[in-house]
């Protein structure tokens, strides 16, 4: 095996760890601490403790109750896309950790980690509703101009809030509150001059209504960004919508709306049939309209089919968020229609569930909204911690049990990956709202002993190189390339279970995968650029180079008793530190009668001899302490 002959740099090594993965991560969290922390009026700031979830902290409960206007009857399959559309404006809005669940046939409980203000109690609990927009323009999901920061825009916010501090509880004419947003964001002026466009256009699918304000929000609008993926706002049916695809894949200018969602009558998924009557292998969804669907949904389809792309397309909407854009092959006269293009059973599955949960006149009530406390609370976290002290505690003691003082070098590693699995979990929970639940303190817990596994590998295979002869800075070379193989094996199996885990699992079992992912993950950064630098430099120290007792790698420790191996054959380690060749018992014996020294087992450069070169050097020590013996068997004859 080649030794890596690289100039290491060990010092260097360790200093851009410490910077870049402890002290630069701190310094932010600190900073977006000092700047931005989180309080009551804001609780997504940021906080120098981890976020916890709702086991260990608590949070809101909101429970909804969902009802529809013609009195018709709720199926479980409307519940089931209600909970897709409620967890989808949740996410969206930064949340993790929610639980969202049916109770009975028409009641949906959404807890929620923390506190909860109003503004996300209302979008939760808005109506989802389908529409049908004929489609202005398509573009790409992200920005093509960056927000405007004109001084006429600023000029307007300050006026506006100027306004709002001076007619502070006034209502305008129309009833509605001068502070109040308009829908889209757009300003009262913006909205009334698309109601211009709209009223002069000579049908929905006129380009004429993209009015300026329209184009400027379509350019900003960046739809990679979840938060305009949450949906359930600005959608005025009689004014042109700006929004994205529901995957964020395209932005759209859609005209307004031409048929509503309760004009479906039913939306099922199938194998589209051929022209001829036969069943094709294409799969699609069928569309059935009532008679004042049909009538709108023929003359909408009549006007798009002779137009350009994308204007003969017909996007259907669903919480203000494009499901699906088909373009118009035929006129549709009938009032059914199919839709078909690139699905699998499961897609058009999903996409028939969507449109028969929009067609419902469905609408939420809050039913309740308490407080809850946590379902396991403060004891079982100050528990798992405890356990987690034990087990370290244990760590601890073995490694300065089995490795005496190198054993502080394992100590020293926890502590660096604990301090990296802190800093990471605290910058998460600010980031994207990641929260600790008590299955992630488990997965922390486990991977204590995964961590200390790796550097037990490695000292082993130092300690196997020593017993080979070999000098302390040779054996930390040639055992760290034997070793990380070792490790790297074992980390891909730990990070493959645990991806497998939360990909395949839901609750707070994907929380304790993703605590065994980092941590892995953060093992292997630890054992390559901490624990390996620093066995490079204890080697250069006389204490651990020259086999100290007390250093965990004195020849003592090193040695081990000769084995029987059967057949009259022993194995075992001299007191030198190399390995005593396996041969027969009469033929040891005679070795040892005829030289005072056993032959050498490496070569002058720390090679390893063959078998052929070993019993050449034990011929020749042979051979060497017979000549020796002969002048004095002379000089004692005479």
């Amino acid at each position: 095996m080649a030794t890596d002959t690289r100039r290491s740099r060990p010092v260097r090594t360790i200093v851009l760890l410490t910077i870049l993965t402890i002290l630069l991560p701190f310094g932010a969290l600190l900073a977006g601490w000092q700047l931005d922390g989180k309080s009551s009026d804001n609780p997504d700031g940021a906080s120098l403790a981890p976020g916890l979830a709702l086991d260990l902290q608590g949070g809101t409960q909101v429970i909804l109750k969902a009802v529809t206007s013609d009195g018709s009857e709720v199926t479980p399959e409307a519940m089931e896309e209600a909970i897709g559309v409620i967890r989808q404006r949740v996410d969206a809005n930064g949340v993790t950790e929610a639980e969202i669940a049916a109770q009975g046939s028409q009641q949906i409980v959404v807890e929620i980690p923390g506190e909860v203000d109003d503004e996300t109690v209302a979008l939760i609990s808005k109506a989802a509703q389908m529409k049908f927009r004929p489609v202005l323009t398509i573009g790409n999901p992200t920005p093509t101009v960056q927000p405007s920061a004109d001084p006429s825009a600023s000029g307007d916010a300050d006026d506006e809030a100027a306004g709002d501090e001076a007619a502070e509880g006034e209502s305008a004419e129309d009833g509605s509150t001068e502070g109040e947003e308009a829908p889209g964001g757009f300003t009262e002026e913006e909205i009334a001059e698309q109601e211009a466009a709209v009223e002069a256009a000579t049908d929905a699918s006129d380009l004429s209504q993209i009015t300026p304000s329209v184009q400027a929000a379509f350019d900003e609008l960046d739809c990679t960004d979840p938060q305009n993926l949450q949906g359930g706002g600005g959608d005025r049916p009689d004014l042109p919508l700006v929004t994205c695809d529901q995957t964020g894949i395209a932005k759209y200018v859609l005209g307004p709306v031409e048929v509503d969602g309760t004009d479906l009558s039913s939306a099922s998924s199938g194998l589209v049939p051929n022209s001829n009557g036969t069943v094709s292998n294409v799969w699609g969804v069928t569309l059935d309209l009532n008679s004042d669907g049909a009538r709108d949904f023929r003359e909408t389809t009549e006007r798009l089919f002779p137009l350009e792309s994308p204007r003969n397309q017909f996007a259907i909407v669903l919480d203000a968020l494009v499901v699906s854009a088909p373009s118009i092959n035929d006129p549709i006269t009938n009032g059914q229609a199919v839709i078909s293009g690139s699905f699998t059973q499961s897609s058009a599955a999903t996409l028939a569930n969507q449109l028969s949960f929009g067609s419902l006149p469905l609408t939420f009530q809050v039913d309740g909204q308490n407080q809850i406390s946590a379902t396991l609370g403060s004891e079982q976290l100050q528990r798992g911690l405890i356990a987690g002290l034990i087990g370290l505690a244990l760590v601890v003691v073995y490694s300065l049990f089995q490795y005496r003082t190198l054993g502080l070098l394992t100590v020293a590693s926890l502590v660096v990956a604990a301090a990296m699995t802190y800093v990471t979990i605290a910058l998460l929970s600010w980031g994207i709202g990641y929260r600790l639940s008590l299955p992630g303190v488990a997965g922390l817990i486990v991977a204590i002993g995964f961590t200390a596994d790796s550097f037990i590998v490695y000292f082993e295979r130092i300690r196997d190189e020593l017993r080979d002869g070999r000098s302390l800075r040779l054996a930390v070379q040639r055992g760290w390339v034997r070793a990380r193989r070792t490790i790297y094996a074992a980390k891909a199996v730990n990070l493959l279970s645990a991806v497998i885990l939360y990909f395949m699992t839901v609750g707070g079992v994907r929380g304790f995968a993703f605590t065994l992912g980092l941590t892995t993950i953060i093992d292997v950064m630890v054992v390559i650029w901490f624990t390996h630098p620093v066995m490079e430099l204890i080697a250069k120290v006389p204490f651990f180079r020259d086999g100290h007792k007390a250093s965990g790698l004195s020849p003592d420790r090193l040695s081990s008793p000769p084995r029987y191996r059967g057949a009259g054959q022993f194995t075992g380690r001299t007191s030198a530190g190399t390995e005593d060749e396996v041969v027969p018992e009469p033929e040891r014996e005679l070795v040892s009668a005829q030289s005072a020294r056993p032959a050498p087992r490496v070569t002058e450069d720390g090679r390893r001899m063959t078998i052929a070169e070993r019993r050449a050097a034990e011929r020749k020590a042979a051979a060497g302490s017979a000549d020796a013996a002969q002048p004095a068997q002379n000089e004692e004859k005479h």
